[in-house]
């Protein structure tokens, strides 16, 4: 894919909002936007999941889960990029559900949600999922999250059903999880890249816009 002068419009949480990032224009879409020529349009809010969440009556980091954002990205979008799950894992009590559900209050039944909305109101863009990247303390995170809710996955299961549910509808992941590069647990990295475990540093958002624009390219 050409990218100069493409839309492209990206969809996710605190990653996508830019936290870790020195200043706003250092988020991976931004630099990503720079080094390619596209025309780039951010909606991250930090906290926000996938999957709606159960109980939740008013806004909280659960309420704007991803499907009710779609709406807000750009119309005219010739490409589309979300990429979440990581609070899902870490402090969303929606269970995981199954590949069968299309109910947003299970983490598979939201992706495909997610999707649906978005094919119906991009039918002729490209829709890229991305799934998370590792975090510290996913060991941890897989016996009890920081709600003390007993897990049902690790965060590699929910990077799975992204995979799963992309691939039912043809649609292309980048596995940022398998191939970024990017693990905290690895002193090194975590101290280069992710110093708080979690976010992306600049040197962190750089790596992964360069990973974006290759595996754009290819398509």
């Amino acid at each position: 894919m050409e990218l100069k002068g493409k839309r492209i419009a990206f969809l996710g949480d605190s990653i996508t909002q830019g936290v870790g990032a020195s200043c706003p224009e250092n988020v991976y879409w931004q630099v990503f936007g720079r080094n390619t020529g596209a025309i780039v349009s951010g909606n991250g809010i930090g906290g926000t999941r996938y999957a709606k969440q159960p109980g939740v009556t008013e806004f909280t980091w659960g309420e704007k889960y991803f499907e009710l954002r779609v709406d807000e990205l750009d119309p005219d979008a010739d490409v589309i990029v979300v990429l979440g799950g990581v609070n899902d894992f870490v402090h969303g009590n929606a269970p995981l559900g199954k590949m069968s559900d299309r109910d947003p209050t299970t983490f598979y039944g939201a992706v495909h949600s997610l999707c649906l909305k978005l094919l119906e109101r991009y039918p002729t863009s490209e829709i890229v999922l991305m799934t998370p990247l590792h975090c510290g303390n996913e060991e941890v995170y897989t016996n009890y999250h920081e709600t003390h809710i007993r897990m049902v996955a690790s965060l590699g299961g929910y990077a799975q059903a992204i995979r799963e549910v992309a691939e039912y509808y043809g649609l292309p992941v980048l596995d940022l999880f398998r191939t970024s590069g990017l693990n905290p647990e690895v002193p090194i990295i975590r101290e280069m890249y992710m110093p708080d475990g979690l976010h992306p540093n600049d040197a962190g958002y750089a790596r992964m816009a360069k990973r974006l624009e290759g595996f754009l390219r290819t398509l």
